[in-house]
């Protein structure tokens, strides 16, 4: 019986250890949910804050499981240094490095649904300098709590609490800083919750506000019965347990909840679902996103048509496309590309043309992105200070730009190179073997071009050539 007491004051119960191997265990999993798809999946390390977000949060994620080790007594060890005081680790490591800047990060990308979705702009602010903004109440929380303990000691020369406890009165201001943040991560789901997201934004973020929001009620909970009933040895035990487990399945779960960015949980870490997508366009459903359709026409390539007409046509903008990154300048002709999938997304789909547009900004507009192109300083200005995101006209000055040095560096040499050649080779193939089906398609009999779905599996491809002569026949 004595030594209970004693585990329950000192730490090193065994039921501390059991949730010691939770934490230790959950964190596992976590790192592993982070990096397994960079190894398994060959995902790109990207610099932009879809990476750096998720690492921020493992980070706050294994200060906060720290700081409770350490500021409550869950192992047995004489605290004989300044940074081994509980008080550090329950003020500073749990509050503003812990579970602050893990709800940080969670408002800091509700903060950029709302600007790109709600106000069609790019946020007036980025991450690295609205995350240490939102951090900052707890770094005053923090300072004011190290200012009254400083007090204490050294003004009233009475010895500090190795315990931790403050009494029930500091608990109330704590837990109303926790529920603040998520209230405001509350506000941004309000303030999003009428956009007709095209993946799972608004349902992560519901996620995140109710399992943060359990979490706080469960820690205020346990903190409560440590404070009040330190008599108890068994619900001192048991309250410190219910701490820790708690948190370690919160940083799990709350990492799991994939709204880093709004199309990260479709094209990059997550690859739970059974469709892959290979482009932006196809994961919005854009028609024919990257798609060459087999029975397309082939229209004659003349070299003195404008450049910008020529690759209006799918089959050269690939060609030319594949001979501009063999001389390792293919970000124009890509960007290109994107842009002519963007419009053909109606004018009035605002959601799928934002989705498309902030992925076009993020991949070839903002300094240093994987495929920065070439274009003015007036001009990258003016994309990434658009008003409307949405807006038809928002890439037409850097497409022109783009043209010119196209015209001036690319074009020219393009027309004596072997992607040319091929070109045009396999054009007249198509030519040829489309004359030739034409011809075939004549002597279908009437018999034949009835058959329909159940009873021909190549329904679909004979349906698309008996529609169009059955028209002919028709004009005939």
């Amino acid at each position: 019986m004595q030594q209970n007491a004693r585990c329950a004051v000192e730490g090193g119960c065994p039921t501390d250890y059991i949730a010691i191997s939770f934490a230790i265990l959950f964190f596992i999993l976590l790192l592993s949910k982070f990096i397994l798809p960079f190894v398994v999946h060959k995902v790109p390390n990207t610099k932009c804050s879809g990476f750096w977000i998720p690492v921020i949060q493992i980070f706050a994620s294994f200060n906060l499981l720290l700081s409770l080790v350490m500021s409550v007594e869950f192992l047995t060890f004489k605290r004989r240094h300044w940074w081994q005081s509980c008080y550090v680790w329950a003020a500073w490591v749990e509050g503003p490095l812990g579970f602050g800047l893990l709800l940080s990060c969670r408002i800091a990308q509700a903060f950029q649904l709302y600007n790109i979705f709600v106000r069609r702009r790019l946020p007036p602010i980025r991450s690295y300098i609205f995350l240490p903004l939102l951090v900052l109440p707890w770094v005053a929380g923090a300072a004011f709590v190290t200012m009254i303990i400083c007090a204490v000691v050294i003004h009233m020369k009475k010895p500090l609490n190795y315990r931790c406890h403050m009494g029930t009165p500091w608990i109330i201001p704590i837990v109303c800083l926790h529920a603040l943040y998520v209230a405001t991560l509350a506000g941004f789901l309000g303030a999003i919750r009428h956009i007709e997201f095209r993946f799972d934004e608004l349902k992560d973020l519901l996620k995140g506000i109710v399992v943060s929001a359990s979490s706080i009620v469960v820690w205020a909970f346990a903190y409560i019965l440590n404070e009040i009933r330190d008599d108890i040895s068994w619900l001192q035990v048991a309250s410190r347990f219910l701490l820790l487990v708690t948190a370690s399945v919160l940083v799990l779960v709350f990492f799991s909840i994939s709204s880093s960015e709004p199309l990260l949980s479709q094209i990059s870490l997550r690859k739970r679902e059974p469709k892959e997508f290979e482009t932006m366009g196809q994961a919005l459903g854009i028609p024919d996103s990257g798609l060459l359709l087999q029975r397309e026409s082939t229209p004659v390539i003349d070299p003195n048509e404008p450049l910008d007409k020529l690759l209006l046509d799918k089959r050269f903008r690939q060609s030319f496309m594949a001979f501009a990154d063999s001389c390792l300048a293919g970000e124009s002709v890509h960007f290109y590309d994107e842009v002519h999938e963007l419009e053909k997304i109606p004018v009035d789909d605002h959601v799928r043309r934002i989705y498309m547009a902030r992925h076009i900004i993020e991949k070839y507009i903002v300094a240093g992105a994987s495929m920065e192109v070439n274009i003015s300083h007036r001009t990258r200005q003016e994309i990434l200070t658009t008003p409307d995101l949405a807006h038809p006209d928002l890439f037409n000055n850097a497409i022109n730009e783009l043209i010119q040095l196209l015209k001036m560096n690319l074009a020219k040499d393009y027309w004596s190179s072997m992607f040319f050649i091929k070109f045009k080779e396999e054009a007249s193939m198509r030519s040829t073997n489309h004359d030739m089906e034409h011809m075939t398609d004549w002597n279908f009999s009437p018999r034949l071009s009835s058959v329909h779905c159940f009873d021909d599996p190549f329904h679909q491809e004979q349906f698309s050539k008996g529609s169009s002569h059955n028209s002919h026949d028709s004009d005939l």
